[in-house]
Order: C-alpha cells, then structure tokens, then sequence
C-alpha cells in the first residue's frame, strides 16, 4: 500500500532534520508519495545558514497519511499559527504525526502532546518540559510511539524514528532494506538511551577537590565513604554533608557515576572483556557493571559497545 508523506515546515528549519523523511521516503516512490509543505510555497531559512525552496503550501497536508516535522531553529520562535492549526486539523482528520528533535515543540504548541509521552533532543529537554507542562517528557530516550503521534531525539534518533515507522508500515525487511542504502544501523530500540554525556554537577569551591581527585585514582578499589571521610579528615556524617553541598550528590553516587564513565570510556576504546572492565572501573562484577551501567546509561554495556563500534 502506497502511502503519502508530507514534511512541514513550519519555520526556520534544521536542515539536516528535513533531510531525514526525504531520506527514508522519498528515495522509495513505490512505498511512499513524499512531498514538501511550508505555511506558503517559497523560500524558507534554516538555521545552517542556506535556504530551502519548498513547493507546497499547507493544502498538502490535506490528504497526507502522515505528516513528519523536523527540528526548529532558535530564530523561530514564535510559531506562525496557520501550520499549527493544519496540524491539529491533520491530526483531527487521523493522520499520523510525527516530530524529528526540536520539532516536538511545534507539535506541543498545536496541542498534539498534551498529556503525552514524548521526547527530543537531551539539550533542550527541560525547555520542552518547562514551556509545555502538560506534556511528559523523557529526554532520555532515541524515540517514543504513542501510536498516532510520535516523537524522536535529536539528530540521527530522527533516522531510528523514520525507519521505526518504515517498519510499521511495510514489515523488518523493507526498513532493513532502506537502513542498507542509507548505511545506518537497522535497527535501534526507541527506549535505548541517547548517547550522551550526563556530567555530575560541578562541584563548588576546592574544599573535598583533593579527596574527589583521590577517589578518582581509586575507582578500582572498593574504598568506603568511612575512607574517604578519614582522607578529607572529616567524620563520615560531616564528609557526607560537606560533599553534597559542593557537588550535589552523594560520595557513593558520584563514585558510581565515574565508574560508568571509565567503563564507556573502556567499553569505546578497547576490546576488554566485560568481566576486565568490571574490575577495572571498580564494579568488582560484571553482574554489578551491568545494573549500574544500565541504569544510568540506559542500555546494557554489550549493546553500548556494539552501537559504538558500528558508529
């Protein structure tokens, strides 16, 4: 079954979003009708610095199965309301709608993800949550399908997300097919953790600096907070306090978070067994790497690796 699937550009547009339903639809013309739409056909800007010639206005919306946005410049604000009520009217009518990063706040501003899950890139995240409190957003994951609607990550989520619903449409094989010719991963779970740094809070002021920096020499070993009190010269409970006040967690929490840091650095850059890495960023199992690590990244350390060395 032949599908129409119709990218709007709302606004200053990113371009490499744009490129994606152009991408994964456009290039498959006996799967997919792909056509372009802007609030007026003409001239549109993207936030790269070159501008894009879109050859539809928003009467193509009108009989589109599904209806892509990409990411939104920062000039873009605010929204024209014309796309936004061809949105809701798209959405009303039961087309799909899906976003591509930012353009997740285009679909919030219609509406759209009121009282939903959603998610887009992990910088922009709390702005997304702080100007659409209705809706629920996880900025930890590379998509999520909330069945009509659907939203991905930043950047390159936005290929998972095009290819998830490929898949929908058409079966594995057929977004198998189309990820060979883009040369990307076939396939990459939407709940699987963006690949981000997650620093801890800085610390303030240079009071426990010289025992964090001892800490980090040691993250092999299996030292106590009662070790590293008596190191800082502090007593346990005071250590604790102290150190939560110039770094916002707790000794053991950030213990743990530069732990995982040393196993994805490991995980990245050597061909240590997992059980090596354990020992090595101080988790003493790979039993306990694998809790830590996937709680806080998000994926298991195996499939990080594999993601990794297919990048």
């Amino acid at each position: 079954m032949r599908r129409s699937v119709v990218a709007l550009v709302a606004c200053e547009v990113v371009a490499f979003d744009l490129s994606i339903p152009a991408q994964v639809f456009g290039q498959e013309p006996e799967l997919y009708e792909f056509a372009v739409c802007a609030p007026v056909a003409g001239v549109m800007p993207t936030e790269t610095g070159f501008d894009v010639l879109v050859p539809h206005g928003l009467e193509a919306l009108e009989g589109a199965d599904t209806v892509v946005v990409p990411g939104i410049g920062e000039r873009a604000s605010p929204l024209p309301p014309e796309p936004l009520a061809a949105l809701r009217a798209a959405a009303q009518r039961g087309a799909r709608i899906a976003s591509i990063c930012t353009g997740a706040f285009v679909l919030a501003a219609a509406g759209l993800l009121d009282g939903r899950r959603a998610t887009t890139h992990w910088q922009w995240a709390e702005v997304l949550a702080r100007q659409f409190p209705a809706v629920d957003v996880d900025p930890a994951v590379l998509y999520v399908d909330d069945g009509d609607v659907l939203t991905s990550a930043g950047v390159a989520a936005g290929i998972d997300l095009c290819l998830h619903m490929v898949r929908r449409d058409h079966g594995p094989e057929t977004a198998n097919a189309i990820a060979r010719r883009m040369v990307v991963a076939a396939h990459r779970d939407g709940g699987q953790a963006q690949f981000v740094e997650r620093p801890l809070p800085p610390a303030t002021g240079h009071g426990l600096a010289g025992t964090r920096a001892w800490m980090e020499e040691r993250l092999a070993e299996q030292i106590t907070v009662e070790q590293m009190a008596r190191h800082a010269g502090y007593s346990p409970r005071s250590f604790a306090r102290r150190f939560r006040a110039e770094t916002g967690t707790t000794p053991l929490r950030w213990l743990i978070g530069h732990r995982v840091a040393e196993a994805q650095r490991l995980l990245e850059g050597t061909d240590l067994p997992i059980e090596d890495i354990a020992a090595r960023a101080g988790f003493g199992s790979a039993v306990a790497l694998r809790q830590h690590f996937a709680r806080v990244v998000g994926t298991p350390p195996t499939a990080y690796r594999r993601a990794f060395r297919a990048a």
